[in-house]
């Protein structure tokens, strides 16, 4: 879906503007099933004015026949109008969600900002779904009203006070099932933001259950979750039953028009005004109006849902980048010399740091914030409110962040891993990578040893191996400037002190930065520089920092 999809509006208009042929496709058959079922109490009315009233045998087998292949034609027409629906639904849903999902996954993030991971989800697949049944539910709407035009023309045909009747009642009663369908537009979308907020809650808590398990805090995170779902379930229910009295109103309406209708061809029979063939396709037609006021009733629902989805998609798709592409190129090969010049950002205050390339540093941070903070920097993900980020000689901000992220790889503390095999989620070429974070100690454990099978986000590993997995994948991408942030929290100091060795010989003569406090990594850097309250207070070798300061010692050997 282009980027122009700005509003729930411009949402839906691209939904069917990109399956215009099979809604088109769809709308033509499904009118040729409604007027075909219109015709047929014309037909019957023709029948026995023409062949029962007059005794023709002949004439009564013609126009059945007629009727025979009205119903063989109206048949066909719904089974493939329904197909073609159903395919604009499924293929527009589908385009919906590559298009929040490249929103999701942009190199200039921001989607991800104020949202839960299953909130996202819940766009991605329920709001996304609702929009594209508006493509299945349209040519039906199209086809209801064909219906009516086919009755109000046959009714004009026997009578012109009941044409009118039904030409002229018709779109005001389509005015007021518009007006009663704007609550349940509102309440639909406060249904699917609760329930988006439940499932982003559900998902935190799952992916965090050991964690909980282990700090004994399950009676906190299911009271949250408690209230959580019971907020979504009231506004479930606030939605089902603006629904039912949307459904049961416009039913309601719907029978008193259907009432008049049949009321009026009743008393033009009694005064001799219409045949008795006229009367039966008379009563036939107002019966059959039923069907397509239903069909416009269960249309006018599901666009109101669909509205109420489609704001939601509007709102991610236009949510603005958190940086911007740009048009400065960094050289080709990088020799990896990091410069921060007075970088305020979150938590940093004014850090100045050079890093000469090939250099391996470590930069110890007291404040996790002010950590997470310098990883978003130098991964660009974003710009320092003040001050700049350089990489031989280039502003960072000026670069596109795909070419940036090429250079500057920044392996976070939770990088998750993917179902695939161990290799696959290391990548090309991991012995060398797999032996420097001692995964090879991970795979010598496994059945299948490299390739093996592990789950979404590693669940099969414990969290030491996934955590030497993950570093193996950061260093066999073999980045010009590698960041990598507490790779080592959940290993055990033998194989800390193995991974420091091998990290330092596999990286020698690349830029390096270890955003650490374990004093196995920081021993193997060639300096240290330790941020404090948001700047850089100190630097030197990690012996005399832990020999003189105090302060290190507190922060890296507690």
């Amino acid at each position: 879906m282009p980027a122009t999809a700005t509003t729930s509006r411009s949402v839906l208009r691209q939904a069917i503007s990109g399956q215009r042929r099979q809604v088109t496709l769809a709308s033509v058959l499904a009118a040729g099933h409604q007027g075909g079922e219109a015709l047929v109490p014309v037909i019957i009315g023709v029948v026995i004015d023409q062949a029962v009233a007059g005794g023709s045998a002949g004439t009564l087998v013609l126009w059945l026949a007629v009727l025979g292949v009205v119903f063989a034609g109206l048949s066909y027409s719904y089974r493939f109008a329904a197909r073609a629906a159903e395919g604009a639904s499924l293929r527009a849903a589908h385009d919906l969600r590559i298009a929040i999902s490249r929103r999701v996954l942009h190199p200039g993030g921001g989607a991800e900002n104020g949202k839960l991971a299953g909130e996202l989800v819940n766009i991605g697949t329920s709001d996304a779904q609702r929009v594209g049944v508006v493509n299945a539910v349209l040519p039906f709407g199209i086809a209801a009203l064909a219906g009516v035009l086919v009755s109000a023309v046959a009714l004009l045909r026997i009578s012109l006070p009941l044409g009118l009747l039904v030409l002229l009642g018709t779109p005001p009663l389509l005015y007021l099932a518009h007006l009663i369908g704007k609550p349940l537009e509102r309440r639909s979308e406060a249904e699917q933001e609760r329930s988006a907020h439940a499932s982003g809650v559900a998902t935190d808590l799952v992916s965090g259950l050991r964690v909980l398990k282990g700090i004994g805090a399950e009676p906190a995170a299911v009271a949250r979750y408690r209230d959580t779902s019971q907020n979504s379930l009231k506004a479930t229910l606030r939605a089902a039953r603006a629904k039912a009295w949307h459904d049961g109103a416009v039913l309601a309406l719907t029978g008193i028009f259907i009432a008049i209708v049949a009321l009026v061809g009743g008393n033009l029979a009694s005064s001799g005004s219409i045949s008795v063939g006229d009367l039966v396709a008379a009563v036939g037609l107002a019966q059959f109006l039923l069907t397509p006021f239903l069909i416009f009733s269960w249309v006018n629902g599901e666009l109101a849902q669909g509205r109420a989805s489609a704001s939601r998609v509007a709102d991610l798709l236009t949510t603005p980048a958190a940086v911007e592409a740009g048009d400065g190129e960094l050289p080709s090969p990088a020799t990896g010399n990091v410069r921060l010049t007075e970088v305020s950002y979150g938590s940093l205050r004014g850090v100045d740091l050079d890093i000469p390339a090939g250099q391996l540093i470590g930069v110890v941070a007291a404040d996790p914030a002010a950590a997470t903070d310098l990883l978003d920097c130098l991964g660009r993900a974003g710009d320092p409110t003040k001050g700049k980020v350089h990489v031989d000689g280039i502003d960072l901000s000026t670069v596109d962040p795909d070419r940036v992220r090429e250079v500057v790889l920044v392996a976070a503390h939770d990088a998750d891993l993917f179902e695939g095999t161990l290799a696959e989620n290391v990548g090309p070429a991991p012995d060398e990578a797999l032996v420097a974070a001692a995964a090879d100690e991970v795979a010598e454990a496994l059945p299948d040893g490299t390739g093996t099978t592990v789950t979404e986000r590693g669940r099969s590993l414990s969290g030491g191996q996934r955590q030497r997995v993950a570093l193996a994948r950061a260093l066999a991408a073999d980045a010009p400037v590698l960041v990598v942030h507490d790779p080592t929290t959940a290993v055990d100091t033998v194989t800390e002190a193995r991974i420091a060795t091998g990290l330092a010989r596999l990286r020698r003569g690349r830029t390096t930065i270890l955003v650490t406090t374990s004093p196995a990594l920081l021993a193997v850097t060639d300096r240290v520089v330790v941020l404090d309250d948001g700047r850089v207070t100190t630097e030197g070798s990690h012996a005399a920092l832990a020999h003189e300061r105090a302060d290190y010692r507190a922060t890296v050997l507690s």
